[in-house]
């Protein structure tokens, strides 16, 4: 699986509202400018992201976009499968059943177990990595004021 600047533009936004918790809405032109973003392109983003209810939004002239919930709650594998798709590095893997679009007989695929192995190393890393654990990296390395 690669992760395409969709998926990419979605993180670094959800981060920067990660770095901002706590202090109000924050509005997207912000945003875009801090993370050197498109505002238009992030407004496509965000307007997934608060459909999958990680973000909500206030209108107004203090309005703008916040986390829906503490940046600790907030996995960065939701936030991909939101704006990418299923975690799979194989299109045989990307359904509920396992035999994907391409596969007839995963029960024979010698490979199968290999490509799974990848997409369950893959989910555990998204999934045990929270919008807070990003936060306290940029703390740590001394970059949360960008």
């Amino acid at each position: 699986m690669r992760i395409s600047t969709r998926g990419e533009y979605g993180v670094r936004a959800m981060y920067d509202l990660a770095l901002h918790h706590g202090q109000g809405p924050i509005p997207l032109k912000q945003i875009a400018e801090r993370q050197l973003v498109s505002e238009h392109y992030l407004e496509q983003l965000i307007s997934a992201l608060r459909k999958a209810n990680l973000v909500i939004s206030k209108r107004g002239a203090h309005g703008g976009y916040e986390l829906a919930d503490d940046p600790g709650n907030i996995r960065v594998g939701d936030i991909i499968r939101v704006l990418e798709g299923p975690i799979t590095p194989m299109d045989c893997l990307d359904t509920r059943s396992g035999t994907g679009p391409y596969c007839s007989h995963p029960e024979l695929c010698v490979l199968r177990n290999l490509w799974k192995s990848l997409q369950d190393s893959m989910e555990q890393v998204l999934d045990n990595t929270t919008l807070e654990d990003l936060r306290q990296d940029a703390y740590r390395l001394g970059v949360a004021g960008e």
